[in-house]
């Protein structure tokens, strides 16, 4: 009961690690302790060999501890019952990964004893039988966060490992594989790292401790190999980034114009966004016609700053054609589109021209359950009567892309950005920038907006390609494609940013293999944990023999 308590310790100590690697404390390093205390708790000690109920336990004590502390936003104005109940079912997954992942453990631990007879090929099988262990722990892991961020409902892939290493060394990864295989590479990396201290707790070889370390060392070595953004594409911030190369350049603002409460009562108020948003925008106008300023060639408002039915109403349509004018540039804002005058909706970001209205589109693909729209709604709704606030939103469908000034523009909206195919998918169409118009006033003070802001870093380095990030309340920022915040707003505040950005193209090997590899890994992560059950359970078979024989 003893070691038990301890193995459950140690698995909360790694899910509060694992918290610390994200936003507000964004400590990276954190990342590889999580994974390293949750192999520490699954592995054998004292002759104790954790079985699959055991380790699912460990796993969901990891996952709820670390969830519970990355997402107290959640129920900020609904209530701390919904910020539990995400938690919790979030651990589920996390407990199906120590199911699997203790008989990955064992059988490192057990080829190392098998190794020991051998003198000759004793470190070469040890570091083999290591090797295999943690790609296959990794892979297992990828696989589990491939589940959780696409069943059911469409997923919640919010806290992905790759989310947390925006500043971490191994970042240039995502280029190559994707956010997927920067995850799997920080988690094999910590997993690593917990072998070691698991040998040395079990007193064994020197070998048997060195061996996993191998890993780590060797993943530092490729990540410094990869470069990171292109040298003549990105942001100066200033206006001028100084790139030399031959691509287009496109002058960009962003507006940010805050909304006039906090909390969900700000979807009273959708007149007073909009005009807040327009407010900012002549703002801008005034200092282009000042000379101030020069002219943007797109202007970038956030999800939800016109509320008010852009399409269906009049008096916002003319206000936004007046903007244009003023500004001198079509306008990317985000608005709602009723279908047929029903509850049905779609999360809108419309390009508007002052001369010609809405020419272009984007319609949110990646809606949200039980805040956009509500499984089980009327069963929920007589439950949770503050579930009637849940939108009655419905999936869009295109490609993510804009054209505007000769330029392709992707869009990934609010929490699409934490999707994988969001802002690949885009990209891979001939985006050349990736913009994420976002709204997070519902959301308060709380680290959300920050956590969303390392998502889009992540996706700038992934894709090679300058992020523009546009909230109605902050976080708002533009980011070059090295992943670095060139500009960045304070929370509830107005504010514009502008820039120039020189943009050659964008796209990386992981634009192109991003899909590819994360099935492979989760392939080779089933697999590997099928191996490890089958042969564990022959070796097992076999000891018993050995034990049953006389002794000669």
């Amino acid at each position: 009961m003893r070691l038990l308590i301890g193995r459950l310790a140690a698995a909360a100590a790694g899910g509060a690690s694992l918290y610390a690697a994200f936003p507000p404390l964004g400590w990276w390093p954190a990342a590889f302790v999580g994974p390293a205390l949750l192999v520490v708790a699954l592995g054998p000690l004292n002759d104790s060999e954790p079985g699959a109920r055991t380790g699912a336990g460990i796993g969901f004590t990891f996952g709820f501890v670390f969830f519970l502390l990355l997402l107290p936003w959640v129920g900020l104005y609904v209530g701390d019952y919904a910020w539990w109940a995400l938690a919790t079912v979030e651990a589920l997954y996390l407990a199906a990964f120590g199911a699997g992942a203790v008989h990955l453990v064992r059988r490192a631990a057990r080829g190392s004893r098998a190794a020991r007879g051998r003198r000759a090929a004793r470190g070469l099988r040890q570091v083999g039988v290591v090797v295999a262990v943690v790609v296959g722990l990794a892979a297992w892991w990828s696989l589990w966060e491939s589940i959780r961020g696409s069943w059911p409902w469409g997923g919640f892939p919010w806290g992905s490992l790759a989310f947390s290493h925006a500043d971490g060394p191994l970042l240039p990864l995502a280029s190559v594989g994707g956010a997927r295989f920067l995850g799997a590479v920080i988690a094999a990396s910590g997993f690593a790292i917990g072998l070691a201290i698991l040998a040395l707790l079990r007193r064994a070889t020197a070998a048997s401790a060195l061996a996993p370390l191998t890993v780590p060392v060797a993943v530092l070595a490729l990540a410094a190999l990869v470069p990171v953004g292109a040298a003549d594409r990105g942001s100066g911030g200033d206006g001028n980034n100084g790139g030399d190369g031959d691509g287009t350049d496109l002058r960009v603002a962003v507006i940010q114009g805050n909304v006039p409460r906090l909390g969900l009562d700000f979807n009273s108020q959708r007149a007073a966004v909009l005009d807040n948003h327009l407010a900012e925008t002549h703002r801008l106008a005034d200092d282009v016609a000042a000379g101030a300023e020069p002219r943007p060639d797109l202007v970038l408002w956030p999800e939800n700053a016109s509320d008010v039915p852009a399409l269906d109403d009049d008096a916002a349509a003319a206000a936004l054609t007046e903007a244009s004018v003023a500004v001198g540039a079509p306008i990317f804002l985000g608005t709602i589109d009723r279908l047929g005058g029903g509850p049905d909706t779609l999360n809108t970001q419309l390009l508007w021209d002052g001369s010609s209205g809405p020419v272009d589109r984007h319609d949110k693909k990646y809606i949200q359950p039980f805040g956009e729209w509500l499984p089980w709604r009327d069963l929920i709704e007589a439950l949770f009567p503050i579930a009637e606030n849940a939108g009655h939103f419905v999936p869009g469908e295109g490609d993510g892309t804009v054209d505007v000034a000769g330029v392709t523009a992707g869009t990934a909206t609010c929490f699409e950005v934490a999707f994988d195919a969001a802002a690949r998918d885009p990209v891979s169409g001939g985006a050349q920038i990736l913009t994420v118009p976002t709204n997070n006033a519902t959301f308060g003070h709380s680290p959300m907006s920050y956590q969303q802001l390392a998502m889009s870093r992540v996706r700038a380095v992934e894709h090679d390609v300058p992020v523009l990030v546009a909230a109605t309340s902050g976080v708002s920022a533009i980011i070059s494609a090295d992943g670095t915040v060139e500009q960045e707003t304070e929370i509830f505040e107005a504010a514009t940013l502008t820039a120039d950005l020189r943009l050659d193209g964008a796209g990386t090997l992981a634009t192109q293999v991003g899909a590819a590899t994360e099935l492979a890994l989760g392939v080779l992560g089933a697999v590997t944990v099928i191996v490890a059950l089958v042969t564990g359970r022959r070796e097992l078979r076999l000891d018993r023999v050995d034990d049953a024989r006389p002794e000669r």
